[in-house]
């Protein structure tokens, strides 16, 4: 069965437009659980312009799905989450002001940091996933790094879906093959939608978890956080 991990930056950048709490990130955070979400995802910026650090501390008290906390591994962000110690934590290669995600690491190029890194969160009892664009060679290096999982980068395969949707699955298939071989978990995100996931999820069935943020949240505007979830996980063919 592959989880969905929900995304609520989005949500707390709602809140933060207000500079109140409302709406309040931790409870919706908590309802996303009640309607069946497999994990919580977050991701904490150096400016903390939608998940403050505080956000991911009270969220550590209330979780009790999958905690998954996505970050540029900054010092900061490492003395947050070994304090915090989530379940999982998703290396991404974002710069400070980056608006988002917008690339995986060149894990050979930054092999002896990540292996440094992920050795680390092992030590602390929390599992590693490396942020990878579909490429065999960054597959390799997200191995050799000690990773326990890749997430990949699945922005070329949505902007490519209706266009040629065997085309844009093709590498995707090979890089999640390649990491499977390797012993590593594999997870996706970034613009998968109710429209591509089912076939994303269809065509590799080995696949751990995606994480969902933005187009979940536009798409609870429309039917509601509860159907939006139940929404997706019937294109993950959960019951």
């Amino acid at each position: 069965m592959t989880n969905l991990s929900v995304n609520i930056n989005k949500v707390a950048t709602l809140r933060n437009a207000r500079g109140e709490n409302h709406p309040d990130v931790v409870k919706f955070a908590m309802d996303c659980e009640k309607f069946g979400a497999n994990g919580i995802t977050v991701h904490p910026r150096p400016d903390q312009r939608h998940i403050t650090f505080k956000d991911v501390r009270d969220l550590r008290k209330v979780v009790t799905t999958e905690y998954n906390i996505e970050g540029f591994p900054s010092k900061e962000f490492l003395d947050l989450v070994l304090e915090v110690k989530p379940d999982q934590v998703t290396l991404v290669p974002d710069l400070p002001g980056a608006l988002t995600s917008s690339q995986g690491w060149d894990t050979m190029e930054n092999l002896e940091t990540l292996k440094k890194i992920c050795s680390l969160l092992r030590d602390n009892g929390i599992r590693s996933s490396i942020f990878v664009n579909p490429s065999s060679q960054m597959i390799v290096g997200a191995a050799n790094a000690g990773a326990d999982r890749v997430e990949l980068y699945t922005k070329p395969y949505a902007d490519m879906f209706n266009q040629d949707r065997e085309f844009a699955i093709a590498t995707y298939i090979e890089a999640a093959t390649l990491a499977r071989e390797a012993g590593l978990g594999v997870n996706a995100g970034h613009d998968l939608n109710l429209e591509n996931l089912g076939y994303f999820a269809e065509m590799i069935p080995w696949l751990d978890e995606v994480s969902i943020g933005h187009a979940l949240i536009s798409d609870a505007l429309y039917y509601g956080i509860e159907d939006t979830i139940r929404r997706y996980k019937n294109e993950l063919k959960q019951s």
